[in-house]
């Protein structure tokens, strides 16, 4: 069977989700503490790579992040946030804005290529 036939055949998945734990928010709720993250399609990645120069880990997180919805005015108010992003930056170090970011771009399929060249020098 070529590889023509083997897509037409095969059922392309919905993107990829995980969840993630937020291990410092889990010790100060003292119960776990998890996002649940989902693969970023391919015009909203390229979206915000042409639009966000600054804080562009922030709107990675934002959009890959399903639930907790950050959208939420009630969780904004609790941390004095007038945006999603400032609700980001304030529920957040900069290393989990990162962490999490990363973990979105991962199930997107960035950075694990790179990672695999890197192995096969």
């Amino acid at each position: 069977m070529d590889t023509l036939e083997l897509l037409l055949k095969t059922e392309i998945p919905d993107l990829p989700e995980k969840s993630y734990k937020v291990k410092r928010l889990s010790t100060l709720c003292g119960a776990p503490i998890v996002f649940q993250l989902k693969a970023l399609p391919y015009n909203r990645a390229a979206e915000i790579i042409k639009d966000q120069k600054e804080d562009m880990n922030v709107h990675i997180l934002l959009a890959g992040v399903v639930s907790p919805n950050l959208k939420s005015r009630e969780l904004q108010e609790k941390y004095k946030a007038s945006t999603p992003a400032e609700l980001v930056k304030a529920m957040l170090l900069p290393g989990e804005i990162e962490d999490i970011s990363r973990a979105v771009e991962l199930l997107s399929g960035y950075r694990a290529t790179t990672i695999e060249e890197i192995k096969k020098k």
